[in-house]
């Protein structure tokens, strides 16, 4: 996979940064200081030359970015079908943009051409731009129980929150970036991606996963915010078994993970923290 930019430099030296300096006017102290805010730039993602969604991002990680997110939207259904990519320098209303370029299979090119999907995404949104409710798909399938998620206890979780927290590099900076940390069925924290947006992070992980060729099952996601319906959709899709958030979820997060037999955990910060699947209906009998 190769990267360039639109005007033939290297692209490492084109990249937007992921942080940018700002002055900012301290209040009540009246103190005009130096802050750093996280970089939210347009990526548009492009398949075979066709923009199929631009996302809000932190321009960082963008190859593992496009493919987690081509994988947990069902554009492909293994890494295998893409067979190259490009990032390429572009601009948006006069401010600094991304494109980033796959080339797919032709029957994943088919299957996305007849899903008519044009998805304009924001940093808290996961369903922008469908064009009808069937296409939400809030009833995914079951997933193949995997026996170790069962005993996964809540110090193991706790952790592995310790462990991320110095490795999110970029919110230590600016305080305003997710992240999304891939965790063994061992209990030993493997990988730490930071975004602007929760789901973004969560395609980094995905597509990073996938290009190191580890397979999905054999660990768990940690993500530092609340757990909503499109975490959840995405770790089904890809038979994540285990999702953890510091935060809690949405009840339609927890009603997809219930039916999809995902361990769900939330608002895990210690020495709390809540199972909410598998779990028994109280007002069954």
């Amino acid at each position: 996979m190769s990267h360039s930019s639109s005007t033939g430099e290297p692209w490492a030296h084109t990249l937007p940064a992921a942080v940018s300096a700002r002055s900012v006017v301290r209040v009540p102290q009246g103190l005009v200081q130096t802050d750093t805010l996280a970089a939210e730039l347009p990526v548009a993602l492009v398949f075979n030359g066709i923009s199929h969604a631009v996302m809000m991002a932190t321009p960082q990680d963008l190859e593992a970015f496009a493919l987690g997110f081509a994988l947990s939207e069902g554009i492909l259904d293994s890494p295998s079908q893409c067979f190259g990519m490009e990032v390429l320098r572009s601009e948006s209303c006069g401010q600094p943009a991304v494109e980033v370029h796959l080339e797919i299979a032709a029957a994943c090119f088919v299957r996305l051409k007849a899903q008519r999907r044009s998805m304009a995404g924001r940093t808290g949104c996961g369903v922008c731009g469908l064009d009808s409710l069937q296409a939400l798909d809030l009833s995914p399938p079951a997933m193949p129980d995997q026996p170790w998620a069962r005993r996964v206890q809540p110090q193991e979780i706790f952790d592995a929150i310790r462990a991320m927290l110095p490795l999110q590099q970029l919110n230590a900076l600016c305080g305003s970036l997710h992240a999304a940390a891939w965790v063994g069925a061992d209990g030993q924290l493997a990988l730490v991606m930071e975004d602007v947006g929760r789901h973004n992070a969560l395609d980094k992980v995905l597509g990073a996963l996938a290009q190191q060729g580890r397979p999905y099952e054999s660990g768990w996601m940690l993500m530092s915010s609340r757990a909503s319906h499109e975490l959840v959709r995405k770790c089904v899709r890809l038979r994540v078994p285990m999702l953890a958030t510091i935060s809690a979820p949405t009840d339609l997060a927890v009603a997809m993970a219930q039916r999809a037999g995902l361990h769900l955990w939330g608002l895990c910060r210690a020495p709390r923290a809540v199972l909410y699947t598998p779990a028994q209906d109280p007002t069954a009998p």
